[in-house]
């Protein structure tokens, strides 16, 4: 009989987080000075912009979860104009202090996950102060979503495409909701048998709805409101009518 203990360890679960954060660190240490200042995808916003918005999340996140650790909830930001306020602050601040405090960030973020007790993410927070509270259980979704879509964000060369399947997967099932009513829209994938209903309870037809058919990934992409990258089509409707989602 074979000494079992010759057999190969099995392989560590993945961590999509981990492996999504990994990918843009790489991308974020191979800056230049002057990539920091060049615009990013996202209009009035530099890649510094890009990267400061990705830190401050990181860290407002593991407050979060620092807080709820407590038993003391916290919100993620004192106000949307203070957090607008801080992303600028930071990104004006210099590469070296923005790519430290970024890096800082990441790994303090995993270590607050990896330390969170279990029963701890049966909690609530809030994003800012009277808004609706967000499940404790949905901050490493919440996290994956910033890191892969403001990586593509950058212009460095990531895009949708390189989203690992089930990330993109559930990013249309998350984002569908976005698309806007009183116009029934069907997604249909074209690298996959998939279909998604923008409103799946009304009483249409599939021939009565708007079909809309692009990749998986660029399904997500034109779901997070923003336009096709430059050398690429993005979704297509039969009738030329793609609608404009709101950025996220």
């Amino acid at each position: 009989m074979p000494d079992p203990r010759t057999f190969p360890a099995e392989p560590a679960p993945r961590d999509p987080l981990a492996e999504a954060t990994a990918r843009l660190i790489r991308t974020v240490d191979a800056m230049g000075e002057d990539d920091w200042r060049a615009p990013s995808l996202l209009p009035g916003w530099s890649r510094a912009h890009v990267v400061a918005h990705l830190t401050l999340n990181a860290e407002a996140l593991t407050g979060v979860l620092d807080a709820a650790g407590r038993d003391e909830p916290a919100a993620m930001y004192v106000s949307p104009e203070r957090r607008d306020a801080d992303i600028d602050q930071l990104a004006a601040a210099g590469t070296t202090e923005l790519r430290d405090r970024f890096l800082a960030s990441t790994t303090t973020y995993a270590d607050a996950v990896a330390g969170h007790p279990e029963e701890g993410w049966r909690g609530t927070f809030d994003r800012t102060p009277g808004l609706l509270p967000r499940p404790l259980a949905d901050v490493p979704a919440m996290r994956l979503r910033e890191v892969e879509i403001h990586h593509v964000d950058l212009g460095l060369g990531a895009t949708p495409a390189d989203w690992p399947r089930p990330f993109a997967t559930a990013l249309v099932e998350t984002l569908t909701a976005r698309a806007p009513g009183g116009r029934p829209l069907r997604l249909v994938a074209t690298d996959a048998d998939l279909t998604w209903d923008t409103e799946p309870d009304a009483p249409t037809t599939p021939a009565a709805a708007t079909t809309v058919r692009g990749s998986i990934a660029d399904l997500a992409w034109w779901l997070t409101g923003r336009p096709p990258l430059a050398g690429t089509e993005g979704p297509t409707t039969d009738d030329g009518d793609l609608p404009r989602i709101e950025e996220l």
